[in-house]
């Protein structure tokens, strides 16, 4: 017998031919059958060659976590999700994110130093002697004498 190839996964004795992407194993081959595969559906993928019985399930963008979808799951890719607009990506994937938190708010006494984005928090910094912000300005403005 041959070495398996990458296309190909081990059932017992017998060297299957694996399902594309987007599709699982219906039925594993036999000495006179090759694998039956049939197609993902209802919010499941599977996203590589593989000999799976199961699929898998599609990503929720959840809201709770600050997560909007930024590609919608397809039988051959998972959902990529997106930080919703006023959060920032606490854990970054390779084209997405999968939890977010929302950015901070500047006490009054201090102005934003930095306006946050989708990867870096709201920086906050105090004001100096005799100036004032509300906590919501890019600066702080001097007090009238």
């Amino acid at each position: 017998m041959s070495d398996t190839t990458q296309d190909d996964y081990r059932i017992g004795d017998e060297c299957c031919p694996m399902c594309s992407p987007g599709n699982r194993v219906y039925k594993h081959c036999t000495e006179f059958t090759s694998t039956s595969c049939v197609p993902c559906v209802d919010s499941t993928f599977l996203d590589e060659p593989n000999g799976l019985i199961k699929f898998k399930v599609c990503t929720n963008c959840d809201p709770g976590l600050g997560l909007k979808v930024k590609q919608p799951c397809t039988p051959s890719s998972n959902t990529v999700c997106w930080t919703l607009e006023g959060f920032y990506c606490l854990h970054p994937t390779k084209d997405g994110c999968r939890a977010a938190q929302r950015h901070s708010s500047c006490k009054p006494g201090q102005y934003i130093s930095h306006t946050g984005t989708t990867s870096t928090d709201t920086v906050c910094a105090d004001c100096p002697c005799k100036t004032y912000s509300y906590g919501s300005l890019p600066s702080c403005q001097p007090h009238t004498e």
